[in-house]
This record gives structure tokens, sequence and C-alpha cells, in this order.
């Protein structure tokens, strides 16, 4: 059955004057992020589907409105913008990254209310995951081809397989570093897991590491760097499988977190910290590298995580999940998770059971908890 219908939530800031009037700013920031690109205001009208005399009034009309300049013109080097535009485009990036997650999780509920009001209405696969590229493709991807779209709910780790054990999705997304910190986060997940119940789906091996500014203008190297005094950090959100990496990193050498400047300011995803960084409101994140590619950011490797599915075993035959699997392992998906800056998609598609992924000793000490 092919789907109706795609549900779609969108976000949108305004400014509201005291008189009540209200300025949209849909147009005016795709005219800046077009400019941004292109670097002149004709070919940005253009990218936007508007003539050069309605983009360029959209334009001035803004800048009377803020009462300050939003683009610099010269005969030979084109248009670029102001300091204010610049500010103007990453706070509205900040936007879209902190609001995404919870737009689309928001837009898949929806669908799926909506969908069960029809009575030919068939069962779907319930993805839970934290907000990641490759997950995001995915979901485009299935939710684009003639197959029953994938139900999404945006989820640390934590929450995911928690889920997953309690039979309220069907998979489950979590992320494993690979080397001296894998036994310590896989300890942490071990109560969600049930050897004989449980086999894993791998997606990607991803880069994780720090995000700094370009030119990394504060010399930042390593973790211990973010202790100092002249260093902004920002974190992910409390219960994340990354702020749970960073606080055994910080562990290892001994240092204690209430000594670092922002350390309690969080974000939700790894889009939201690189604009966070790339907007000036903090020297260093930490996320996946396509993040800080996507923003122009340097990126200071720290660790390599495997990022798995985990469902049941006995779902694997099910029509549903067989559509998945053969999207998985079908040429697009493969060509898009490869090209991922920080991705390998070697094993993309592969089903492993727990004792494959992560050997004996873990499988053993969860039948010894157990």
């Amino acid at each position: 059955m092919t789907y109706r219908f795609k549900a779609r939530l969108s976000s949108e800031w305004v400014l509201e004057k005291p008189s009540g009037t209200v300025l949209p700013l849909s147009d005016v920031l795709r005219l800046l992020e077009a400019v941004d690109a292109t670097g002149h205001i004709a070919g940005a009208c253009k990218a936007c589907g508007l003539s050069y005399r309605h983009g360029w009034g959209i334009l001035r009309h803004a800048e009377k409105e803020f009462e300050v300049a939003l683009i610099e013109t010269s005969r030979r080097q084109g248009s670029k913008l102001t300091s204010f535009a610049q500010h103007l485009i990453w706070a509205n990036r900040r936007v879209d990254a902190r609001l995404t997650p919870t737009l689309e999780s928001m837009a898949s509920e929806l669908q799926e209310e909506l969908e069960r009001l029809y009575p030919e209405s068939q069962p779907r696969l319930r993805l839970h995951a934290s907000h990641g590229f490759a997950v995001e493709g995915l979901m485009q991807l299935a939710n684009g081809m003639d197959m029953l779209p994938l139900e999404l709910r945006y989820r640390t780790a934590i929450e995911a397989l928690a889920s997953l054990d309690r039979a309220e999705c069907d998979l489950a997304g979590f992320q494993v570093p690979v080397g001296e910190f894998e036994l310590p986060i896989l300890q942490r997940y071990s109560e969600w897991f049930d050897a004989d119940r449980h086999v894993l789906i791998h997606l990607a091996v991803r880069n994780t590491g720090m995000f700094v500014k370009p030119d990394n203008p504060k010399g930042i190297t390593s973790i211990a760097d973010l202790v100092r005094g002249d260093v902004r950090f920002v974190n992910r959100q409390i219960g994340s499988s990354t702020r749970y990496l960073v606080e055994l990193m910080l562990g290892q050498l001994d240092i204690d977190p209430s000594l670092i400047q922002g350390y309690d300011n969080s974000e939700f995803t790894h889009m939201a910290i690189a604009a966070h960084i790339a907007s000036g409101m903090a020297d260093v994140g930490i996320g996946v590298e396509t993040a800080a590619w996507r923003c122009g950011l340097a990126f200071i490797p720290l660790a390599q995580e495997r990022y798995f599915f985990a469902a049941n075993r006995d779902n694997l035959d099910t029509p549903q999940m067989k559509r998945l699997l053969n999207l998985m392992n079908g040429e697009q998906y493969q060509a898009y998770v490869s090209q991922l800056v920080g991705y390998d998609a070697t094993l993309l598609g592969e089903v492993q059971t727990l004792e494959e992924a992560f050997g004996a000793e873990f499988v053993s000490l969860l039948k010894t908890d157990a």
C-alpha cells in the first residue's frame, strides 16, 4: 500500500513590533542564505524563485525594520552579508537544528494517528533512535518509496533500548565507541539486552570528536583543554550517549566537570552543537564529524563509534523488516551513507548477534546479571 500523504511540520519565526504588526522572516532568511551561498543578490533571487526587484524589496524592507544593513555590495566583490545578517542566519540554523527532531517526531505521530483512521491501514515499523545523519537519510528514503513509512521517535540510546524491551518499538538505535570506552558504555546498556531475544543491524562506523572554529583560535587540541578559563564548552543533553562518553573521558583524566565553563549548557543534536559554535556562542563541542563539515568547522577526532539498530530476532522475517533490510542493503542507501563525511558504511545492513558484535565476554556478562 502506498501511503496517501506525508505529514510535515515546520518552524518559522517572526518579529512582532510594539504596534502588534508582524514581520515574517522566512523569505528574508532564505534570501540571506542564498546571498551567502551565491555571493550576489541576482543569483540569490534566482535561487529563491523571486524576481530581482521583489527580492531586493524584501531585503530593503527588512533593513528598514531592523534599522541596520544586511547586505554589503561592491562592483568588484559582489554582495556579502553584514555581521548582523550572519548572526541572523546562524540563529535560524540553531532554531532548525534544535526543533527539527521534535517536529519530525511529532509529524510521525500525527501521520500515525491519521493513518489509523483508514480501515485498510497496516502495521508499520516503529523506530526509536537519537537524531543522526544516517538515520535521517534512512527516514527520507524509506518514506519516499512505495513502502509503508517508518514511524519515528527521537530518543536517547537508553530510552530507545528501554522502548524495545517494553515492545514499544521495533528498532532501537544506539552507538558504542570502539576501544577502551566500549565496555563501560555496553555495561550502561546491558540491562536492556537479551542475547537470546535481540539481534543487531549494523548501520555505520562514524567519527566523533571536538568541533572548533576553522582557524582554532583558542588552540584546542584535547579534552584536557576544556578546563581552561578561556574556553567555552557546549554539551549534549543529559542522558545522551555522547555526554556519557565525555564523562568517561574526563574521568580518565581526573577532571571535575564543574570546572568546565558551559558544561551544563546542552543541545539535542550534532547539528545544534555545530551551529552553537559556528555562531560564536561557544568555542568547542563534541559530535559527529559530518556536522562539523556541514557548518564549516574544524574537527579534532576523539573516537570512532559503531552505530546499530537493535531488534527482536523474531521480527526479522516480517514483511516490513525484510523491506527495510532490502532498502538498507540497496545501492541508493549504501551510496548515501558512504558519502557522509566521517562515516564508514562497510558493514551497513549486516545482521549480527550480540556475541558477533561485542564478543562472548559481554554475552557472559549479560547472563551473569540475569
